[in-house]
């Protein structure tokens, strides 16, 4: 019983010690399109890694599909924090 207790707890606390479902991943970022020069911030939902790396890499081919640069990703969140940038990335909420 002791032993059972110590494997659930380890199993429990690596489950929390795993990155966020990439459903629940979002990442903010700024591209660029060029000829005429056009610049955008945005909100994209991320399918891999949860990371800014992991984001930068998901969005530059994204983003390029549709003729536009990835400049820099500005961070990786949650479902919260997407109600407070909704406003500022305007059409490009979900966009991309």
């Amino acid at each position: 019983m002791k032993h059972a207790i110590i494997s659930f707890a380890l199993a429990f606390a690596i489950g929390l010690a795993q990155p966020a479902h990439a459903a629940d991943c979002y990442a903010d970022y700024k591209a660029k399109q060029d000829n005429p020069l056009r610049l955008h911030y945005g909100v994209a939902q991320i399918n891999g890694a949860c990371t800014p790396a992991g984001a930068a890499s998901e969005l530059a081919a994204r983003l390029a599909q549709q003729g536009w640069t990835l400049l820099n990703v500005l961070g990786v969140f949650g479902p919260d924090g997407l109600a407070e940038r909704k406003d500022s990335a305007g059409s490009n909420y979900l966009r991309f």
